[in-house]
C-alpha cells in the first residue's frame, strides 16, 4: 500500500533531489517562473490587504491578522501547485549544495535571477493594482498604507529578525508540501505555516515587494505626502534586513538542520 505522505527523511531528500534542476534549467525558463511567483505572492498580498480593510476595528487585530494570513497563504499554494521559483523557497537549494549535488555558485545565481523575477513580478501587480482604481477612496486603500508605512520604520534588527522567523515557517511549509501526495494536502501544508506567519507579523521579502511599493504608487496618485514612505525605506530599511533574515531562515533552521539529520554523511536518496 502506497504512503499517503512522505516521510521527514523522503521529503528531505526530494527537495534535496529537486535542486538539482539549477544545472539544466535555462535562465529564461527559471526568469519567467520567478516572475510568475512574484505575481502570485502579490495576488495573496493583495488580497489580505482587501479582507482585513476594517477588521482590526471591529473584530480585533488578532482576527484581522488571522483573516490577513488566511488568504495570503493562496500566494503559496499558487507556487507550489502551479509551479513557480520563490526566492524565499530556493533557499532550500542549500540542501542540495551541501550534500554537494550542485554547486554554490549555481546557487547564488539562482537566487540573483529568481530575486529580480519575483521583484519585477510583484512591484508590476502593485501598479496594476493601483491603476485598477479598485483601492480609490476605500478603507483599503488606508490599510496599504498603514501596512507599508509600520513596515518602513522598522529597525534593521526587528526586520532582520523577523525576516527569520517567517521564512523558517516557509520553507518548513515547503517541506510539507513536498510531503504531501495530493492537492487537498499541499493546500493545507501551505495553509498553517504561511496563516501563522503573516498573523505572527514576521517579513516575508517578496511579499514587502508588493506592499510597499502598492502604498508608494497610491501615495504618489493620490497626493498624499508621507514621510516614511519612500523608496530608500523599501530597499535600505526594510528590503535589506528582511532578505537577509529570510535567507538564514531558511538556510540555517531548515536546510541545515534537516541536511545535518537526513542527508550528512550518507548518498542522497528519495526512496
Amino acid at each position: 500500500m502506497q504512503n499517503r505522505f512522505l516521510s521527514p527523511p523522503q521529503a528531505v531528500a526530494a527537495i534535496m533531489e529537486n535542486g538539482r534542476r539549477v544545472l539544466t534549467q535555462s535562465p529564461g525558463r527559471t526568469f519567467v517562473l520567478s516572475l510568475l511567483a512574484g505575481f502570485y505572492i502579490a495576488f495573496g498580498a493583495q488580497l489580505s490587504i482587501v479582507v482585513t480593510q476594517g477588521v482590526a476595528e471591529t473584530m480585533g487585530v488578532g482576527m484581522a491578522r488571522f483573516l490577513g494570513g488566511s488568504v495570503f497563504s493562496i500566494g503559496l499554494m499558487l507556487v507550489v501547485v502551479c509551479g513557480a521559483e520563490l526566492f524565499t523557497g530556493n533557499t532550500l537549494l542549500a540542501k542540495a549544495a551541501l550534500q554537494r549535488q550542485i554547486p554554490w555558485l549555481k546557487v547564488w545565481e539562482n537566487w540573483a535571477l529568481v530575486i529580480v523575477g519575483n521583484f519585477i513580478g510583484a512591484i508590476a501587480l502593485a501598479w496594476l493594482m493601483v491603476a485598477s482604481l479598485l483601492w480609490q477612496d476605500t478603507q483599503a486603500a488606508l490599510q496599504a498604507l498603514d501596512i507599508a508605512v509600520r513596515k518602513s520604520t522598522l529597525s534593521f534588527e526587528a526586520a532582520f529578525i523577523r525576516g527569520i522567523l517567517c521564512n523558517w515557517l516557509v520553507c518548513l511549509a515547503v517541506v510539507m508540501a513536498v510531503a504531501a501526495r495530493d492537492i487537498a494536502g499541499k493546500i493545507l501544508a501551505c495553509y498553517v505555516p504561511i496563516m501563522a506567519f503573516v498573523a505572527s507579523g514576521f517579513e516575508h521579502s517578496v511579499a514587502n515587494m508588493f506592499f510597499i511599493p502598492a502604498a508608494i504608487f497610491l501615495a504618489s496618485s493620490s497626493g498624499i505626502h508621507m514621510p516614511d514612505l519612500n523608496w530608500w525605506n523599501f530597499f535600505v530599511t526594510n528590503l535589506i534586513p528582511v532578505t537577509l533574515g529570510n535567507i538564514v531562515g531558511g538556510v540555517v533552521f531548515v536546510a541545515m538542520a534537516y541536511w545535518f539529520l537526513y542527508l550528512r554523511g550518507s548518498a542522497a536518496s528519495a526512496e
